[in-house]
Parts: C-alpha cells; structure tokens; sequence
C-alpha cells in the first residue's frame, strides 16, 4: 500500500519560518491600506521574512545576498506604488476587483521577490530558475484568497481584524505552497 509522501522536515521549518516571519513582523508593522504602509515598514517586513527563510536555506544561498535582496524587492514594490505586499490591503471593499488585483499583484509581486531572491541562490542550482516562476504563482494564488477572506470577514463582523486575518491566510497560503515547492524542487 502507497501511502502519500509527507512534507520533509526541511518543508515544514521553511513553512514555520515563512510564517513566524509574518507573526514577529507584526510587532513592527501595522496592517493598511497601500498609502498607509511606507518603505521602512516594507523593509522591517522584508527582514522580518527574509532573516528566517536565510537560516533555512543558508547551504544553498548566499545568506546576506538573500536578506539583502529580499528586503530590497518589498522596498521596491512600495515605492513604485504596489504596496507592501503582504502587509497591505486594497481599498477596495469588492470581492471582485479584490480577487481581480490580488492575482494581478500577486503574480507580479511574487515575480519581483522571486526574481530578487534567485540572485541569492548559488549557481549553478539546477532549480534556481524555478524559484522565480514558484513564487509567482504562489503569491497570485495566495493573494486573492487572502484579500477575499479578509474583505468578508471585515464585512460580516465590522472588525479591521478580518483584514489581519486574511492576510494570515495569505502568508500561510504562501508559506505551505513555497515550503512544498521548494523542498521538491531541492529534491530533484
């Protein structure tokens, strides 16, 4: 009898450190709206995400090359105007444009983050590349989920708290997707 494979030890601590990450930067940074949430906080999540993931994945990535680049790509994508994704939200309180931007600034966004991170995977890694694509995907599936569980639960009980919640799912989402892919992707 096949029974199906478990995620590695290596997958659940990815997951746990992705995750954790989002739960410690929340001392630092509160939950918005785009416009509320600057470069420094963007940075202070960055870090928040990247240090973690960093002691992870240290024997195959450049460690400080990855919190760097990491911390770089949130900080880029607040100042051109997408916003700290991950840690803001839409103004917008209908659920289809929500699902409609947040696959849209999802798959661009995880595209910018993966991009800047496979700068940090050391050559030459077989799956580099596929992180790029990885995160992409991750994040526009994530998102839109996130911003629909958020803007509903924000609705049915008139609590901001909805909106933090959503964006839980959200890290959480793209922590399991990203720990399962990655520990794959080392697999192979």
């Amino acid at each position: 009898m096949n029974f199906p494979k478990t995620p590695s030890k290596f997958a659940l601590l990815w997951m746990i450190a992705t995750f954790g990450g989002f739960l410690v930067s929340l001392c630092w940074i509160e939950i918005g709206e785009r416009a509320e949430i600057g470069v420094v906080q963007a940075a202070m999540g960055g870090l928040a995400i990247a240090l973690p993931q960093s002691l992870i994945l240290r024997e195959n990535i450049y460690t400080m090359r990855w919190i760097i680049l990491t911390l770089t790509a949130w900080v880029l994508l607040t100042a051109i105007g997408m916003g700290a994704v991950g840690w803001s939200i839409p103004a917008s309180g209908i659920l289809s444009l929500r699902l409609y931007f947040g696959a849209i600034h999802g798959a661009f966004g995880g595209f910018a983050i993966g991009l800047s991170q496979w700068l940090a995977i050391r050559q030459p890694t077989s799956w580099a590349w596929q992180w790029i694509i990885v995160n992409s995907l991750s994040w526009a599936v994530a998102l839109p989920v996130g911003y629909a569980v958020g803007v509903t639960l924000h609705q049915i009980t008139r609590l901001f708290l909805g909106e933090v919640i959503g964006l839980a799912i959200t890290w959480l989402i793209v922590a399991i997707l990203t720990g399962l892919s990655v520990d794959k992707l080392m697999g192979e």
